[in-house]
């Protein structure tokens, strides 16, 4: 009897479920559509797309910026010894790679800001104040700076890239008041102001590789000095596991402490591009 109640009640239970369920709707809801007119803006003239690509090519700049401040500068110098000083001394571990390029990024202000205190006396402030046009202070604005790197590249970096750009009549005859060729020591002398930056700059950066290269030699020579004494030393007393780096490593910085080595080492790159 009772498994018949039970039964009862769920095909019951069942019937409500399926033939007394109410399907409720939701409201339709309306949005609005606004009533706003689409206009159409007038086609831009040449004038407003020529801003638009001088503004392109500014924002494409700024983004080259960077890497143009490391190859028109003092900066390749100084990084490139700095780094064979680091390895030279064998302290590559205790000298963070941050501490060294901080220290070539303000080293490079400190140089070139006479260079830059040029052009913006001579070319930036001027074209704030609407005294010259874009195309003269870039052209103005770019001659401290060829001046800077002429004087750092050696003569024959500089004909290479003449050569090989067939640029050799961008060079001029210096000529005194009278017209006549500038003659000293029975060279006569020529002007490369008139060379483009795009000749100028790969010669500057080679010369600027060498001397470098050149700097960290000289750096080295004392250094290996002292670990050719160290593993020397220790190979006659037979202390053959003992790494020699390990033992010269403590003389090398103290013989770098004793002469003031970075004091030497500032100065001789500072000095080195007056």
């Amino acid at each position: 009897m009772f498994k018949n109640r039970k039964w009862v009640v769920l095909i019951g239970a069942i019937f409500l479920i399926v033939f007394g369920a109410h399907y409720v709707y939701a409201e339709p809801v309306h949005i609005p559509i606004p009533n706003v007119g689409v206009t159409v803006s007038k086609p831009s003239t040449p004038v407003e797309y020529v801003d638009n690509i001088k503004l392109l090519m500014l924002l494409t700049v700024l983004t080259l910026l960077p890497s143009i401040i490391i190859m028109t500068t003092s900066f390749i110098r100084i990084i490139i010894v700095l780094s064979l000083f680091k390895n030279a001394i064998g302290a590559a571990q205790a000298i963070p790679k941050q501490v060294l390029i901080g220290l070539a990024l303000f080293l490079t202000f400190f140089i070139m800001m006479p260079t830059y205190n040029k052009i913006n006396s001579e070319a930036i402030q001027p074209y704030l104040n609407n005294k010259i046009t874009q195309e003269e202070a870039i052209k103005i604005g770019s001659k401290p700076l060829r001046d800077f790197m002429l004087r750092q590249t050696q003569i024959k970096d500089l004909k290479l890239f003449l050569e090989i750009g067939d640029l050799k009549d961008t060079v001029r005859t210096k000529l005194d008041a009278n017209g006549q060729p500038i003659i000293k020591n029975g060279v006569e002398q020529v002007s490369y102001d008139n060379v483009p930056l795009y000749a100028v700059i790969p010669a500057f950066m080679i010369s600027e590789l060498k001397k470098g290269f050149e700097i960290g030699f000289l750096i080295y020579i004392p250094f290996i000095i002292i670990d050719i004494v160290t593993g020397s030393v220790l190979m006659s007393m037979g202390m053959f596991m003992v790494p020699p780096m390990m033992i010269s490593l403590p003389f090398k910085l103290l013989l770098f402490v004793m002469v003031d080595g970075w004091h030497l080492l500032v100065k001789a790159l500072v000095l080195g591009f007056k």
